[in-house]
């Protein structure tokens, strides 16, 4: 009895050394992996994992490559505290903007005042549903239009147009019934016979026809011009051992 005692002893002592050296070992892995996360860059820090549902279910993870900024849905625009620079559309983005409407056939204005509405021409805007990027694309739409990355400013660009020009044909070039569908999808406006009694998307139409009816100007952040280069001043002695300097 006395010798099984002791061993039993020796076995729980054992297992409870065994536990405490795997602690020790686990406390050391957690403690480094916190230094080396406090050791990465800002910018390390910043890339934002955001996962999103499509119509079938399956979550989509998605690597913005940076922090994103959220959209509130029910307003459908940029965040009130966005600084006022965010109203003016950058030059890459608007050269995109032109060169999609010249594609597509589409009115330049009326895509700035979309994207305007839609995400304050922040490519990177995740709504809380899921629409992402400058044009607000959900899932199903970018993949129905062939977007692969929709927080890519061209790519999403392209696939918003494309979608737009769509629904104005789809409803004969109905500006309102397509802004509404844009907004609540297409089946919704075909089930309503106009625009739903939707609050949001009521309010989403008269937002995006107000800006484009005021001629969609939106002022584009230019790039500061490059200062011409400074002339050389020259040196020079005359005749007489006077020194000169020339512009």
């Amino acid at each position: 009895m006395g010798g099984t005692s002791n061993s039993s002893g020796y076995r729980a002592s054992g297992v409870v050394t065994s536990m405490c050296n795997y602690l020790h070992s686990l406390r050391a892995v957690l403690l480094g992996g916190l230094l080396l996360y406090s050791l990465l860059p800002p910018a390390a820090k910043a890339d934002q994992i955001v996962v999103l549902v499509d119509e079938h279910g399956h979550k989509i993870y998605v690597n913005t490559g940076e922090s994103t900024t959220r959209v509130d849905w029910m307003k459908r625009s940029f965040r009130s505290d966005a600084p006022a620079d965010s109203l003016r559309i950058p030059a890459n983005i608007d050269q995109l903007v032109e060169q999609a409407a010249s594609r597509h056939q589409m009115d330049p204005d009326l895509i700035r005042a979309v994207m305007r509405v839609e995400s304050g021409f922040d490519p990177k805007a995740v709504s809380s549903k899921g629409a992402m990027g400058l044009m607000q694309l959900i899932p199903a739409t970018a993949h129905r239009f062939g977007v692969v990355n929709p927080f890519d400013p061209k790519q999403n660009l392209e696939g918003g147009v494309n979608y737009l020009k769509y629904l104005l044909d789809l409803f004969g070039g109905d500006l309102n019934l397509s802004l509404a569908a844009y907004n609540a999808g297409e089946h919704s406006v075909q089930r309503s016979g106009g625009i739903p009694a939707i609050p949001e998307t009521q309010n989403y139409v008269r937002k995006v026809t107000t800006i484009y009816q005021s001629g969609g100007t939106v002022p584009v952040a230019k790039t500061p011009a490059k200062e011409p280069p400074k002339a050389p001043i020259i040196r020079s002695v005359d005749e007489f051992g006077v020194v000169h300097y020339t512009n």
